[in-house]
């Protein structure tokens, strides 16, 4: 249960870390990865759902047995967003630093995983 918890608050950390800078970078997103950000709420909309699942990592941190059935939502959300990126990267429709980040996102929800498995075997 002690590597469940590093993963999921290690997640959880760092992904507020990643994503809470974001409110208030839209412009300069608009300006580094063309084009401007044209639907606001869909950036701010994405934006708020991460932040919203970074407090559960947090909470299933603190309690992995507990929380263990909120780690297959938290899968999905990682490997949804890695194969999203992963798509559009092979059709030329994103930068290569947003293939990093879902890279990021793959190893945890690896992690994820394992943490699931192992979890249930404690």
């Amino acid at each position: 249960m002690r590597f469940a918890k590093f993963v999921f608050y290690g997640a959880g950390i760092y992904g507020l870390l990643a994503l809470v800078p974001q409110y208030f970078l839209e412009a300069k997103n608009g300006r580094d990865f063309p084009p401007a950000i044209t639907h606001p709420e869909y950036f701010y909309g994405f934006v708020g759902v991460g932040v919203a699942f970074q407090v559960v990592f947090l909470i299933i941190g603190r309690d992995p047995r507990r929380y263990r059935a909120m780690m297959i939502p938290s899968m999905i959300e990682k490997f949804s967003f890695v194969i999203a990126v992963y798509a559009l990267f092979a059709l030329d429709r994103v930068a290569l630093a947003m293939v990093g980040a879902a890279s990021i996102d793959l190893l945890l929800g690896i992690l994820f995983a394992i943490s699931f498995f192992r979890t249930r075997e404690e």
